[in-house]
């Protein structure tokens, strides 16, 4: 139901904008969420939004440069990433919660397949 996408290639310091949708109708989730999962590595969160009042919330490693936004008409949400660098690089998921902006991803009850995000040095 959700599909993500936006990812692909670009060097150290460039930006992305990923896009985050849901088909089959408006979504049921009171809050979306990012998450991203690098290679050898656990899925670890990223950033999150609220449906209602568009609070966000962010990862530490991302403040500063991502920003999360949401669409409501279009019932999408997206992240802005700038300043990419070669950590950053991760398969890159949405998700929907029916909590507030959880940063754990067992408070996500459903998820986009993933979009490649590879920062080049």
């Amino acid at each position: 139901q959700l599909q993500a996408s936006g990812g692909g290639l670009v060097q150290a310091g460039g930006s992305l904008r990923l896009s985050c949708a849901a088909s089959g109708g408006p979504l049921s989730s009171y809050s979306m969420g990012w998450f991203r999962q690098a290679p050898g590595k656990e899925r670890e969160f990223v950033a999150a939004i609220s449906w209602s009042c568009g609070s966000t919330r962010y990862a530490d490693s991302v403040k500063g440069r991502f920003t999360t936004s949401r669409d409501n008409a279009k019932n999408a949400v997206y992240l802005q990433m700038n300043s990419l660098k070669p950590e950053d690089t991760a398969v890159y998921y949405c998700a929907g919660a029916k909590r507030f902006m959880p940063a754990m991803s067992n408070g996500y009850d459903s998820w986009s397949q993933g979009t490649q995000v590879t920062v080049s040095s």
